[in-house]
């Protein structure tokens, strides 16, 4: 599976020439500092990459990343969470939610911060964002994930009804993928399947999706989720589209999503007039750490 991922993610186009990956770490957890040109250092982009809680890396989605710090003015952290079988559920969320307390900790604002992902690692940032909300953390600016997986029962209906027409998830590499990462918890596990918790008190919300792929369920429930705790949601269903269509850069839909994402972002972070270079934003949080 993890071979299949990595495959499938050498699709998603070339990085963007001005873009500057550096390792990050944040206490006992890893991932990428990820920027390009004319970033906003007060702009942070919190991404959670997909592959099922078993697969995927910051190298893997960094294309997909980098075009959406392009779109958003935004520097992202991609988190390198604990993956399953090795480290099953909560590894991963408890490697998000400390990641995130370690950023609030070094004195970035959370109205500087959107947490974003995509598939697993769209689940993931509501999963972290309801744990932070109820560990007392301050909120993020707002939410913008593509396709995420928020429901390990696999109960939407699309699971059935796009079946045949998602041509990049199945339901036996979702099973498969839950199984290994849940192992012997409930599915139905908040922190595991956000669907089936509370979204009282969370930030705006965007959530963009394809109308072809399975998952597309999750991101209707989301937005329902979300309605009926008064918080600001936009889900968009993309006709014709597939999971995390946005990875593949020269579809239309994938432009026209990045954008728009990149527009809600920028709508929800704050602007600062004096602004300093995220290269030395990130070395000043590397000295505080040391």
């Amino acid at each position: 599976m993890r071979q299949q991922y990595e495959e499938m993610s050498r699709q998603w186009g070339a990085v963007p020439d001005d873009a500057v990956a550096e390792p990050a770490k944040l206490g006992q957890i890893k991932g990428e500092w990820l920027r390009v040109a004319d970033t906003q250092p007060d702009r942070i982009l919190f991404y959670l990459h997909g592959g099922g809680y078993v697969s995927g890396s910051p190298e893997s989605c960094r294309s997909l990343v980098a075009r959406l710090c392009k779109a958003s003015g935004a520097a992202a952290l991609v988190v390198n969470y604990r993956l399953g079988p090795e480290f099953p559920f909560p590894a991963a969320l408890r490697d998000a939610v400390d990641a995130y307390r370690f950023l609030i900790s070094k004195g970035f604002s959370a109205n500087s911060i959107v947490f974003a992902g995509d598939g697993s690692g769209g689940g993931l940032a509501f999963a972290t964002m309801i744990a932070a909300r109820n560990a007392g953390l301050p909120m993020p600016a707002a939410c913008a994930t593509m396709s995420p997986w928020a429901d390990l029962t696999l109960s939407g209906w699309s699971i059935m009804e796009n079946a045949g027409k998602d041509n990049c998830l199945s339901w036996d590499i979702l099973f498969t993928s839950a199984r290994h990462y849940l192992q012997k918890r409930s599915p139905a596990d908040v922190y595991a399947s956000p669907v089936f918790g509370s979204f009282h008190d969370l930030p705006p919300i965007m959530v963009h999706t394809g109308s072809r792929e399975i998952l597309r369920d999750d991101a209707s429930k989301i937005g329902e989720l979300a309605a009926e705790a008064n918080v600001p949601v936009s889900v968009e269903i993309y006709d014709g589209m597939h999971h995390v269509f946005q990875a593949y850069p020269n579809a239309s839909e994938a432009k026209v999503s990045l954008g728009r994402m990149g527009q809600f972002i920028r709508t929800h972070t704050l602007e600062r007039k004096n602004k300093v270079s995220v290269a030395a934003g990130v070395a000043n949080a590397a000295k505080n750490r040391e």
